[in-house]
């Protein structure tokens, strides 16, 4: 009887490590933003408006998660029709020969935080990475389940090959290396998983 209870809760306990939950981008409620400095006195944002992305978790709270992500460099968008064309140009991301920047990777706790790993792919470089995540949490909202979060860090253009470099008089440049990424993601939990 023993061997009966033993070997059915190693069942449920290796049953419930192998289920897993399946989370798509809620595109209403999310924004794949970025901010760089501007002739060194202030910062220009933008947004991708074209995106997917999702995430397999097989535990409650997304620990090990895995992510996937995609944006269409075509559809940057920095409320400035002139600007996003120099920015799809090759000088900046070269939109017609790489249209896409992509990241995969896996969410990871550590403590109470999270970190975002993986590959970042840009401009046909790819990097590994370490963002910063806030979990928001998990609610059922009686139509289905979300989650959200918030991702932020810094990539460096230069490291992906976006090396566009004009200079002020005063030798400052006018587009700054450093992009901060600022991302806020609402997931939809997907039927059946």
């Amino acid at each position: 009887m023993k061997k009966i209870s033993v070997l059915m809760m190693a069942l449920l306990v290796s049953g419930s490590m192998l289920a897993q939950s399946t989370w798509s981008i809620d595109k209403v409620h999310s924004k794949i933003g970025f901010s760089v400095s501007h002739m060194v006195v202030s910062e220009t944002e933008g947004s991708f408006k074209d995106y997917t992305g999702s995430v397999i978790s097989k535990t409650d709270d997304f620990n090990g998660a895995e992510v996937s992500f995609t944006a269409k460099v075509a559809s940057i968008n920095t409320e400035n029709e002139r600007r996003d064309g120099h920015l799809k140009s090759a000088d900046f991301f070269d939109a017609e020969k790489f249209p896409e920047i992509s990241f995969k990777g896996n969410l990871v706790k550590e403590g109470t935080k999270y970190k975002l790993k993986g590959d970042f792919t840009m401009k046909g470089v790819t990097k590994k990475v370490e963002f910063n995540v806030t979990y928001g949490g998990k609610i059922d909202t009686g139509r289905g389940e979300k989650a959200g979060f918030k991702v932020s860090g810094v990539i460096n253009r230069q490291d992906y090959g976006v090396n566009w470099a004009n200079k002020l008089a005063s030798g400052e440049m006018v587009v700054g290396d450093d992009v901060s990424l600022n991302i806020k993601i609402e997931l939809d939990k997907q039927p059946n998983s």
